[in-house]
Protein backbone atom coordinates (compact mmCIF):
# COMPACT_ATOMS: atom_id res chain seq x y z
CA UNK A 1 0.00 0.00 0.00
CA UNK A 2 2.80 2.63 1.00
CA UNK A 3 4.57 1.40 -2.22
CA UNK A 4 1.49 1.93 -4.58
CA UNK A 5 1.39 5.29 -2.56
CA UNK A 6 4.56 7.08 -3.54
CA UNK A 7 4.72 5.37 -6.45
CA UNK A 8 1.73 7.10 -7.34
CA UNK A 9 2.82 10.90 -5.68
CA UNK A 10 6.13 10.63 -6.98
CA UNK A 11 4.84 9.69 -10.70
CA UNK A 12 2.78 12.47 -10.79
CA UNK A 13 4.42 15.52 -13.53
CA UNK A 14 3.12 17.98 -11.36
CA UNK A 15 5.36 16.44 -8.41
CA UNK A 16 8.53 16.10 -10.55
CA UNK A 17 7.92 19.50 -12.01
CA UNK A 18 7.93 20.83 -8.44
CA UNK A 19 10.53 19.05 -6.88
CA UNK A 20 13.05 20.13 -10.16
CA UNK A 21 11.95 23.72 -9.36
CA UNK A 22 12.78 23.52 -6.14
CA UNK A 23 16.42 21.83 -6.16
CA UNK A 24 17.08 24.26 -9.10
CA UNK A 25 16.28 27.12 -6.86
CA UNK A 26 18.19 26.01 -4.37
CA UNK A 27 21.48 25.31 -6.40
CA UNK A 28 20.82 28.78 -7.59
CA UNK A 29 20.79 30.31 -3.75
CA UNK A 30 23.95 28.24 -3.55
CA UNK A 31 25.34 29.80 -6.48
CA UNK A 32 24.94 33.19 -5.22
CA UNK A 33 26.12 32.60 -2.07
CA UNK A 34 29.43 31.42 -3.89
CA UNK A 35 29.38 34.66 -5.74
CA UNK A 36 28.90 36.45 -2.52
CA UNK A 37 31.41 34.56 -0.07
CA UNK A 38 34.02 35.47 -3.34
CA UNK A 39 33.04 38.80 -3.41
CA UNK A 40 33.71 39.67 0.33
CA UNK A 41 37.10 37.05 0.35
CA UNK A 42 38.26 39.21 -2.29
CA UNK A 43 37.26 42.52 -0.57
CA UNK A 44 39.01 41.28 2.42
CA UNK A 45 42.58 40.58 0.30
CA UNK A 46 42.12 44.28 -1.77
CA UNK A 47 41.58 45.73 1.63
CA UNK A 48 45.12 44.45 3.14
CA UNK A 49 46.74 44.95 -0.26
CA UNK A 50 45.33 48.56 -0.27
CA UNK A 51 46.37 49.75 3.23
CA UNK A 52 49.64 48.41 3.03
CA UNK A 53 50.30 50.49 -0.65
CA UNK A 54 47.61 53.28 0.94
CA UNK A 55 50.55 53.42 3.92
CA UNK A 56 53.56 53.24 1.92
CA UNK A 57 52.60 56.08 -0.05
CA UNK A 58 51.55 58.58 2.10
CA UNK A 59 54.74 58.17 4.31
CA UNK A 60 56.25 58.64 0.99
CA UNK A 61 54.38 62.03 0.32
CA UNK A 62 54.39 63.19 3.75
CA UNK A 63 57.25 62.06 5.50
CA UNK A 64 58.09 65.36 8.38
CA UNK A 65 54.91 65.71 9.96
CA UNK A 66 53.64 62.45 11.18
CA UNK A 67 50.22 64.52 12.25
CA UNK A 68 49.89 65.60 8.86
CA UNK A 69 50.62 61.81 7.99
CA UNK A 70 47.69 60.69 10.18
CA UNK A 71 45.22 63.08 8.62
CA UNK A 72 45.42 60.80 6.14
CA UNK A 73 46.07 57.42 6.52
CA UNK A 74 42.93 54.93 7.24
CA UNK A 75 43.66 51.81 9.03
CA UNK A 76 40.88 48.70 8.32
CA UNK A 77 39.18 46.06 10.74
CA UNK A 78 37.41 43.31 8.64
CA UNK A 79 34.19 41.59 9.75
CA UNK A 80 35.32 37.93 9.07
CA UNK A 81 33.18 36.70 6.61
CA UNK A 82 32.43 32.11 7.36
CA UNK A 83 31.64 30.44 4.70
CA UNK A 84 28.22 29.42 6.23
CA UNK A 85 27.05 33.09 6.04
CA UNK A 86 26.39 32.67 2.33
CA UNK A 87 23.74 30.33 2.88
CA UNK A 88 22.05 33.62 4.88
CA UNK A 89 23.38 36.44 3.93
CA UNK A 90 21.03 38.94 6.11
CA UNK A 91 22.26 41.73 6.64
CA UNK A 92 25.77 42.06 5.38
CA UNK A 93 24.45 43.38 1.62
CA UNK A 94 23.57 46.38 3.10
CA UNK A 95 26.42 46.97 6.05
CA UNK A 96 29.69 46.65 4.76
CA UNK A 97 32.18 44.22 6.43
CA UNK A 98 35.39 46.38 6.42
CA UNK A 99 35.61 49.60 8.04
CA UNK A 100 38.50 52.07 7.08
CA UNK A 101 38.96 54.94 9.71
CA UNK A 102 41.48 57.41 10.14
CA UNK A 103 42.04 58.43 13.46
CA UNK A 104 40.17 61.71 13.21
CA UNK A 105 36.34 61.80 14.78
CA UNK A 106 35.12 58.40 14.28
CA UNK A 107 31.34 58.99 14.33
CA UNK A 108 31.67 60.64 10.65
CA UNK A 109 33.36 57.14 9.37
CA UNK A 110 31.47 54.71 11.48
CA UNK A 111 28.47 54.48 9.17
CA UNK A 112 29.94 54.41 5.72
CA UNK A 113 28.74 51.67 3.27
CA UNK A 114 29.16 50.74 0.02
CA UNK A 115 27.51 52.49 -2.70
CA UNK A 116 24.79 49.77 -3.50
CA UNK A 117 22.08 49.74 -6.09
CA UNK A 118 18.82 50.09 -3.92
CA UNK A 119 16.72 48.20 -6.77
CA UNK A 120 18.89 45.49 -5.69
CA UNK A 121 18.62 45.50 -1.81
CA UNK A 122 14.88 46.42 -1.98
CA UNK A 123 14.70 43.07 -3.84
CA UNK A 124 17.32 40.96 -1.55
CA UNK A 125 19.35 37.96 -2.34
CA UNK A 126 17.84 34.68 -3.52
CA UNK A 127 19.86 33.09 -0.99
CA UNK A 128 19.44 29.66 0.66
CA UNK A 129 17.36 31.13 3.90
CA UNK A 130 15.06 33.02 0.86
CA UNK A 131 14.84 29.34 -0.41
CA UNK A 132 14.05 27.52 2.76
CA UNK A 133 11.56 30.39 4.38
CA UNK A 134 9.83 31.26 1.09
CA UNK A 135 10.00 28.47 -1.46
CA UNK A 136 9.95 25.23 0.23
CA UNK A 137 6.35 26.16 2.26
CA UNK A 138 4.91 26.79 -0.94
CA UNK A 139 5.70 23.52 -2.57
CA UNK A 140 4.48 21.43 1.23
CA UNK A 141 1.52 23.14 0.87
CA UNK A 142 0.95 22.52 -2.78
CA UNK A 143 1.92 18.89 -2.05
CA UNK A 144 -0.31 18.06 0.85
CA UNK A 145 -3.57 20.80 0.32
CA UNK A 146 -5.63 17.95 -0.96
CA UNK A 147 -3.71 15.04 0.65
CA UNK A 148 -7.22 13.46 2.04
CA UNK A 149 -9.79 16.31 0.41
CA UNK A 150 -8.89 14.85 -3.14
CA UNK A 151 -10.11 11.16 -2.22
CA UNK A 152 -13.12 12.23 -0.72
CA UNK A 153 -14.10 14.11 -3.60
CA UNK A 154 -13.35 11.27 -5.54
CA UNK A 155 -15.49 9.27 -3.56
CA UNK A 156 -12.17 6.27 -2.92
CA UNK A 157 -11.79 7.75 0.71
CA UNK A 158 -14.55 5.27 1.94
CA UNK A 159 -12.97 2.47 0.16
CA UNK A 160 -10.07 3.11 1.85
CA UNK A 161 -11.60 3.40 5.20
CA UNK A 162 -13.11 0.20 4.53
CA UNK A 163 -9.93 -1.67 3.78
CA UNK A 164 -7.69 -0.30 5.79
CA UNK A 165 -7.21 -1.12 9.45
CA UNK A 166 -5.71 1.91 10.66
CA UNK A 167 -6.83 4.55 8.54
CA UNK A 168 -4.96 7.44 10.61
CA UNK A 169 -1.89 4.90 9.89
CA UNK A 170 -2.76 5.45 6.17
CA UNK A 171 -2.64 9.38 6.58
CA UNK A 172 0.56 9.40 8.36
CA UNK A 173 2.25 7.39 5.70
CA UNK A 174 0.35 9.87 2.73
CA UNK A 175 2.46 12.80 4.94
CA UNK A 176 5.57 10.88 5.67
CA UNK A 177 6.02 10.59 1.81
CA UNK A 178 5.81 14.01 0.83
CA UNK A 179 7.85 14.90 4.10
CA UNK A 180 10.73 12.32 2.85
CA UNK A 181 10.71 14.12 -0.90
CA UNK A 182 10.84 17.34 0.61
CA UNK A 183 13.90 16.17 3.25
CA UNK A 184 15.84 14.75 0.28
CA UNK A 185 15.25 17.80 -1.92
CA UNK A 186 16.94 19.77 1.35
CA UNK A 187 19.76 17.39 1.80
CA UNK A 188 20.96 17.73 -1.74
CA UNK A 189 21.06 21.59 -1.79
CA UNK A 190 22.66 21.12 1.60
CA UNK A 191 25.27 18.80 0.17
CA UNK A 192 26.32 20.55 -2.92
CA UNK A 193 26.39 23.77 -0.42
CA UNK A 194 28.67 21.83 1.55
CA UNK A 195 31.06 20.89 -1.12
CA UNK A 196 30.94 23.99 -3.34
CA UNK A 197 30.82 26.64 -0.48
CA UNK A 198 33.56 24.57 1.97
CA UNK A 199 31.26 24.90 4.72
CA UNK A 200 32.91 23.33 7.82
CA UNK A 201 30.31 20.56 9.08
CA UNK A 202 30.81 21.87 12.89
CA UNK A 203 28.11 22.67 15.38
CA UNK A 204 26.98 25.38 13.32
CA UNK A 205 26.17 23.82 10.62
CA UNK A 206 24.37 21.21 11.70
CA UNK A 207 22.20 23.74 14.13
CA UNK A 208 21.26 24.81 10.80
CA UNK A 209 20.46 21.23 9.80
CA UNK A 210 18.41 20.97 12.31
CA UNK A 211 17.00 24.33 12.20
CA UNK A 212 15.31 23.54 8.53
CA UNK A 213 14.07 20.53 9.54
CA UNK A 214 12.16 21.44 12.03
CA UNK A 215 11.11 24.62 9.80
CA UNK A 216 10.03 21.98 7.13
CA UNK A 217 8.26 19.86 9.75
CA UNK A 218 6.14 23.14 11.09
CA UNK A 219 4.66 23.65 7.51
CA UNK A 220 3.93 19.91 7.61
CA UNK A 221 1.73 20.49 11.14
CA UNK A 222 0.53 23.63 9.63
CA UNK A 223 -0.52 21.18 6.89
CA UNK A 224 -1.47 18.79 9.08
CA UNK A 225 -3.69 20.17 11.01
CA UNK A 226 -5.21 21.86 8.64
CA UNK A 227 -6.34 18.33 6.60
CA UNK A 228 -7.62 17.53 9.79
CA UNK A 229 -10.67 20.03 9.78
CA UNK A 230 -11.94 17.16 6.70
CA UNK A 231 -12.80 20.32 4.37
CA UNK A 232 -12.70 20.35 0.71
CA UNK A 233 -9.25 20.72 -1.47
CA UNK A 234 -10.47 24.70 -2.32
CA UNK A 235 -10.87 25.55 1.38
CA UNK A 236 -7.40 23.92 2.37
CA UNK A 237 -5.89 25.29 -0.45
CA UNK A 238 -6.73 29.05 0.59
CA UNK A 239 -6.48 28.79 3.91
CA UNK A 240 -2.74 27.06 3.74
CA UNK A 241 -2.28 30.34 1.24
CA UNK A 242 -3.59 33.10 4.04
CA UNK A 243 -1.33 31.05 6.67
CA UNK A 244 1.95 31.48 4.26
CA UNK A 245 1.17 35.13 3.35
CA UNK A 246 0.35 36.12 7.16
CA UNK A 247 3.17 33.94 8.38
CA UNK A 248 5.49 35.66 5.84
CA UNK A 249 4.89 38.93 4.46
CA UNK A 250 1.88 40.28 6.83
CA UNK A 251 3.58 39.28 10.70
CA UNK A 252 6.56 40.22 9.60
CA UNK A 253 5.76 43.88 8.43
CA UNK A 254 3.12 44.45 11.07
CA UNK A 255 6.81 43.23 13.88
CA UNK A 256 9.13 45.89 11.72
CA UNK A 257 6.73 48.66 11.63
CA UNK A 258 6.08 48.16 15.54
CA UNK A 259 9.74 48.27 16.11
CA UNK A 260 10.33 51.24 14.25
CA UNK A 261 7.43 53.30 15.98
CA UNK A 262 8.87 51.69 19.32
CA UNK A 263 12.47 52.88 19.43
CA UNK A 264 12.25 55.45 16.50
CA UNK A 265 16.27 56.46 16.29
CA UNK A 266 16.44 60.09 15.47
CA UNK A 267 19.68 60.05 17.60
CA UNK A 268 21.34 58.50 13.44
CA UNK A 269 21.04 62.79 12.14
CA UNK A 270 21.86 64.09 15.87
CA UNK A 271 24.83 61.86 15.80
CA UNK A 272 26.32 63.55 12.37
CA UNK A 273 25.01 66.73 13.26
CA UNK A 274 26.44 67.28 16.91
CA UNK A 275 29.93 65.34 15.59
CA UNK A 276 30.14 67.78 12.98
CA UNK A 277 28.79 70.76 14.91
CA UNK A 278 31.64 69.78 18.00
CA UNK A 279 34.11 69.84 15.63
CA UNK A 280 33.68 72.60 13.05
CA UNK A 281 32.81 75.46 15.33
CA UNK A 282 35.98 74.93 17.60
CA UNK A 283 38.08 76.71 14.90
CA UNK A 284 35.96 79.64 15.89
CA UNK A 285 36.36 79.58 19.64
CA UNK A 286 38.84 80.11 21.87
CA UNK A 287 41.52 76.97 22.34
CA UNK A 288 41.31 77.07 26.57
CA UNK A 289 37.87 74.68 26.50
CA UNK A 290 38.97 72.75 23.48
CA UNK A 291 41.99 71.66 25.68
CA UNK A 292 39.94 71.57 28.78
CA UNK A 293 37.91 69.11 27.65
CA UNK A 294 40.55 66.94 25.87
CA UNK A 295 42.73 66.95 28.86
CA UNK A 296 39.16 65.82 31.02
CA UNK A 297 39.00 62.80 28.45
CA UNK A 298 42.92 61.97 27.88
CA UNK A 299 44.35 62.99 31.65
CA UNK A 300 47.17 61.35 31.01
CA UNK A 301 47.64 63.86 27.89
CA UNK A 302 48.31 66.51 30.36
CA UNK A 303 52.13 66.63 29.73
CA UNK A 304 51.58 67.35 26.74
CA UNK A 305 51.04 71.48 26.74
CA UNK A 306 49.64 73.10 23.88
CA UNK A 307 52.53 75.20 22.09
CA UNK A 308 52.36 78.83 20.69
CA UNK A 309 52.18 78.17 17.54
CA UNK A 310 48.51 79.34 15.92
CA UNK A 311 48.29 76.11 14.80
CA UNK A 312 48.92 72.44 16.27
CA UNK A 313 48.15 69.05 15.77
CA UNK A 314 47.85 68.39 19.50
CA UNK A 315 45.16 71.48 18.96
CA UNK A 316 43.37 69.95 16.09
CA UNK A 317 42.96 66.11 17.21
CA UNK A 318 41.94 67.83 20.20
CA UNK A 319 39.05 69.12 18.13
CA UNK A 320 38.36 65.72 16.52
CA UNK A 321 37.83 64.46 19.54
CA UNK A 322 35.32 67.16 20.98
CA UNK A 323 33.16 65.84 18.25
CA UNK A 324 33.08 62.74 18.53
CA UNK A 325 32.22 63.59 23.06
CA UNK A 326 29.78 66.22 22.03
CA UNK A 327 28.13 63.32 19.98
CA UNK A 328 28.57 61.03 22.99
CA UNK A 329 25.00 61.14 24.45
CA UNK A 330 23.59 60.65 20.81
CA UNK A 331 26.01 57.97 20.15
CA UNK A 332 24.67 56.04 23.36
CA UNK A 333 21.67 56.76 23.02
CA UNK A 334 21.41 55.22 19.40
CA UNK A 335 23.60 52.30 20.40
CA UNK A 336 21.20 51.19 23.22
CA UNK A 337 17.89 51.58 21.18
CA UNK A 338 19.20 49.63 18.52
CA UNK A 339 20.23 46.92 21.45
CA UNK A 340 16.61 47.49 21.76
CA UNK A 341 15.21 46.71 18.41
CA UNK A 342 17.51 43.50 18.17
CA UNK A 343 16.72 42.21 21.73
CA UNK A 344 12.75 43.32 21.03
CA UNK A 345 12.94 41.52 17.69
CA UNK A 346 14.53 37.88 19.14
CA UNK A 347 11.57 38.16 21.57
CA UNK A 348 8.42 38.81 19.40
CA UNK A 349 10.40 36.40 17.04
CA UNK A 350 10.12 33.28 19.31
CA UNK A 351 6.06 33.64 18.66
CA UNK A 352 6.27 34.19 14.60
CA UNK A 353 8.47 30.97 13.35
CA UNK A 354 8.97 32.45 9.90
CA UNK A 355 10.73 35.60 11.65
CA UNK A 356 12.13 33.43 14.25
CA UNK A 357 13.54 31.25 11.66
CA UNK A 358 15.40 34.19 10.00
CA UNK A 359 16.32 35.33 12.88
CA UNK A 360 18.17 32.32 13.85
CA UNK A 361 19.96 31.64 10.33
CA UNK A 362 21.31 35.44 10.52
CA UNK A 363 22.41 34.36 14.03
CA UNK A 364 24.16 31.10 12.89
CA UNK A 365 25.81 32.88 9.90
CA UNK A 366 26.51 35.48 11.91
CA UNK A 367 24.85 38.00 9.54
CA UNK A 368 22.02 39.88 11.47
CA UNK A 369 21.95 42.76 13.89
CA UNK A 370 23.58 40.96 16.38
CA UNK A 371 26.99 40.53 14.73
CA UNK A 372 26.66 44.15 12.86
CA UNK A 373 26.23 45.43 16.35
CA UNK A 374 29.48 44.35 17.90
CA UNK A 375 31.18 45.08 14.72
CA UNK A 376 30.31 48.68 15.36
CA UNK A 377 31.73 48.19 18.91
CA UNK A 378 34.51 46.35 17.94
CA UNK A 379 35.18 49.63 15.35
CA UNK A 380 34.86 51.67 18.65
CA UNK A 381 37.67 49.81 20.08
CA UNK A 382 39.70 49.50 17.36
CA UNK A 383 39.32 52.88 16.70
CA UNK A 384 40.48 54.19 19.84
CA UNK A 385 42.97 51.72 20.28
CA UNK A 386 45.13 53.00 17.25
CA UNK A 387 44.06 56.95 18.73
CA UNK A 388 45.96 56.39 22.23
CA UNK A 389 49.16 54.73 19.91
CA UNK A 390 49.60 57.57 17.68
CA UNK A 391 48.38 60.44 20.21
CA UNK A 392 51.77 60.49 22.00
CA UNK A 393 54.12 60.00 18.38
CA UNK A 394 52.06 62.97 17.49
CA UNK A 395 51.86 65.25 20.29
CA UNK A 396 55.70 64.60 21.42
CA UNK A 397 56.51 64.98 17.17
CA UNK A 398 58.16 62.15 16.79
CA UNK A 399 59.49 61.71 13.55
CA UNK A 400 57.43 60.09 10.67
CA UNK A 401 60.90 57.62 9.79
CA UNK A 402 60.96 56.43 13.65
CA UNK A 403 57.72 54.20 13.10
CA UNK A 404 57.76 50.86 10.97
CA UNK A 405 54.83 51.42 9.28
CA UNK A 406 54.63 47.83 8.06
CA UNK A 407 53.99 46.31 10.78
CA UNK A 408 50.18 48.29 10.37
CA UNK A 409 48.34 45.06 9.05
CA UNK A 410 44.59 44.81 8.68
CA UNK A 411 42.90 43.99 11.56
CA UNK A 412 40.10 41.14 11.30
CA UNK A 413 37.27 41.14 13.92
CA UNK A 414 35.74 37.51 14.27
CA UNK A 415 32.30 36.58 16.38
CA UNK A 416 31.81 33.88 17.91
CA UNK A 417 29.16 34.23 20.33
CA UNK A 418 27.36 31.08 20.64
CA UNK A 419 24.25 30.41 19.68
CA UNK A 420 22.04 29.01 22.57
CA UNK A 421 20.36 25.44 21.02
CA UNK A 422 17.29 25.54 23.39
CA UNK A 423 16.58 28.94 22.51
CA UNK A 424 16.79 28.32 18.55
CA UNK A 425 14.77 24.62 18.79
CA UNK A 426 12.27 25.46 21.03
CA UNK A 427 9.89 27.73 19.50
CA UNK A 428 9.65 25.49 16.61
CA UNK A 429 9.66 22.25 18.42
CA UNK A 430 6.96 24.04 20.20
CA UNK A 431 5.19 25.34 17.66
CA UNK A 432 5.05 21.74 15.33
CA UNK A 433 3.82 19.49 18.40
CA UNK A 434 0.72 22.00 18.88
CA UNK A 435 -0.16 21.65 15.65
CA UNK A 436 0.42 17.59 15.55
CA UNK A 437 -1.53 17.51 18.64
CA UNK A 438 -4.14 19.58 17.76
CA UNK A 439 -4.51 17.84 14.45
CA UNK A 440 -4.40 14.37 15.69
CA UNK A 441 -7.07 15.18 17.75
CA UNK A 442 -9.34 16.28 15.27
CA UNK A 443 -8.29 12.91 13.44
CA UNK A 444 -9.00 10.42 15.86
CA UNK A 445 -12.34 11.94 16.44
CA UNK A 446 -13.44 12.52 12.43
CA UNK A 447 -11.65 10.45 10.63
CA UNK A 448 -14.21 7.47 10.42
CA UNK A 449 -17.06 10.06 9.81
CA UNK A 450 -15.92 11.46 7.04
Amino acid sequence: MIKLAFKNFISSNGVKIGLLFLLITGLVSVIIGKQFLEKQTGNAAEAAVFQKEHIARNVQYHPKEIGLLLYYIKFSLINETKPINSLSIGQRDVNSSIQSVTIRGLEAQKYDADLQNPSNLLLGNIDFSFVLIYLFPLFIIAFTYNIISEEKESGTWKVAAVQSNNLFGLVLRLFAIRLSAIIVTLLVILLVALVVLNIPVDGRFFLLLIMSFLYILFWFGVSFWIASLGKSSSYNAVLLLSVWISLIVILPAVVNSYLVSKYPVPEALETTVKQRKGYHEKWDMDKKPTMDQFYAHYPEFKKFPLPEAEFSWLWYYAMQQAGDDDASVEVAELRKKLGLRNTASIGIARFIPTVHMQVQLDEIAKSGLTNQLAFMDQTSRFHEKMRLYFYPKIFSESAVNNENWAKFKVETFSDNTPVSLPGAIAPLLVFTLLLAALGWVNFRKNIYRW
